[in-house]
């Protein structure tokens, strides 16, 4: 092959070299296009059968907040002697119980979220507990201990009602 013939064959292979890497190049960009999409609608049709999901689990960490709050715990859960140890305990077992029962919801919400709504289990039992360590001899006297120890700071349960409430608008 002379100079000539090399620079022939170079000559005709060189626009098909570059159309080959343009159309590859499209061809390239159109499936990552397709792809995006593609992830976009079933993020988006999983996104309307979760999210109705979601909502309940929040709902209901929420109600359970609102039972657990120190008030509202309270009032609702009477003493069934007059032993102070035994009311404190069913107050604990009593949110204990309510926890275990929405264990499952951890799975619709944030780890943080989760955390802060453990913390405030914990919190509201410590708060039982220390108010049980008062002079206190009945369980009624332990109640208003409880009641007016938590009277004047914000509860636990408050607290946390207010972060999952901050995550639940930034789902919107």
């Amino acid at each position: 092959m002379t100079g000539d013939g090399i620079f022939q064959l170079f000559a005709f292979l060189l626009p098909a070299v570059v159309t080959g890497a343009v159309a590859f190049y499209f061809f390239r960009l159109h499936t990552r296009n397709e792809e995006g999409r593609r992830r976009f609608l079933l993020h988006k049709d999983s996104q309307t059968n979760t999210l109705p999901i979601r909502l309940q689990a929040y709902e209901r960490m929420a109600l359970y907040l609102e039972r657990i709050a120190i008030p509202n715990l309270v009032v609702r859960v009477a003493p069934k002697s007059k032993n102070k140890n035994d009311y404190e305990q069913l107050l604990t077992r009593t949110i204990e119980k309510e926890f275990d029962h929405n264990l499952s919801q951890q799975i619709y919400m944030s780890d943080e979220c989760w955390n802060i709504i453990k913390a405030a289990k914990n919190a509201t039992i410590q708060a039982i507990r220390k108010a049980g360590m008062s002079e206190s001899d009945n369980a009624d006297k332990l109640r208003e201990d409880i009641l007016n120890a938590t009277m004047d700071k914000q509860s636990p349960s408050a607290t946390a009602l207010s972060y999952v409430k901050r995550e639940i608008s930034a789902l919107w």
